[in-house]
């Protein structure tokens, strides 16, 4: 492989890690603050792409489309959480793993009735569908822009989750949730607010995402593998972990499709193996 090429695959790799970020913040956020498996979110990163399916193919802005579709997802969270998942908080693990993938499954199947199953293609904004030259580097400035998007969004919910009042609630949270309660915090408002978090992220995700790879109703279980790929290798429950994680397997996904492209799949689940044997725990999760 040419150093040109090299370069090339590790910039993709860095948007496409930045990409997984997004996705697998909001899963390690819940799994950190309420031990909860939560298979809806691959579904809520599909039914943000196909928002911005829907909206651009109407001939709406996709930047109209980067805002409501997350604000869709968020809502769409709140509405599951409330009526569906806060009735399962209580339950085993494997009771949670049923009833978040039936939900998945039925959203999957609402997008197939509204689009059918057919993959459609995103277009790049007109002001992103330019190049780049990075020195001697050609880049496109559609995926120069998600690296762009993806790292400001990182700062925001870092500065939200470890300099605010609110991070400091879902930090507490996640070490002690009865202490939490027991100092007069409604943590039943503080799990919706997490979930709400989680779904707006994954709906970032999802848009930002579509451009790059289309969309299609399958598109969700894929995601969804990726994202639990990500918070096993940076540490369950770590934002930084997350952010670690999704670099780490974007990086690895995007140099390997070069190198052996029949593997870049396998080496994912390699680098997890790898990443498990060495740190159990994750690269910087606790134990």
């Amino acid at each position: 492989m040419s150093i040109q090429l090299l370069i090339f695959q590790i910039l993709n790799g860095i948007g496409i890690g930045m990409i997984y970020f997004l996705l697998s913040a909001g899963l390690t956020l819940i799994f950190g603050l309420m031990r909860f498996v939560n298979f809806t979110h691959g579904a809520l990163y599909l039914l943000a792409a196909y928002v911005a399916f829907a909206l651009t193919r109407s001939g709406i802005s996709f930047w109209i489309a980067l805002l409501l579709a997350p604000l869709t997802t968020t809502f769409v969270a709140i509405v599951i959480e409330r009526l569906i998942l806060r009735h399962t908080y209580r339950m085993a693990h494997e009771a949670q793993i049923l009833i978040t993938f039936a939900t998945a499954l039925f959203i999957q199947e609402m997008v197939i009735l509204a689009f059918g199953p057919l993959g459609q293609n995103v277009s790049v904004p007109p002001q992103l569908s330019g190049v780049v030259f990075l020195g001697p580097y050609v880049y496109p400035v559609y995926r120069l822009a998600v690296v762009g998007v993806a790292a400001v969004v990182a700062l925001l919910v870092w500065l939200l989750i470890e300099r605010t009042k609110t991070g400091s609630i879902l930090r507490a949270g996640s070490e002690k949730a009865e202490m939490v309660g027991l100092l007069g915090i409604n943590v039943d408002l503080v799990f919706m607010a997490t979930f709400a978090l989680g779904g707006a992220l994954a709906g970032l995700a999802g848009v930002l995402a579509a451009p790059l790879r289309g969309v299609d109703p399958f598109m969700s279980a894929e995601a969804l593998g990726i994202a639990f790929v990500v918070v096993v290798v940076g540490g369950l429950g770590t934002l930084s972990g997350a952010l670690v994680g999704g670099l780490l397997i974007g990086l690895v996904q995007s140099v390997m499709s070069s190198v052996w492209p029949e593997g870049a799949q396998f080496m994912i689940y390699a680098s997890m193996a790898l990443v498990l044997l060495l740190r159990p725990a994750g690269l910087l999760g606790r134990n």
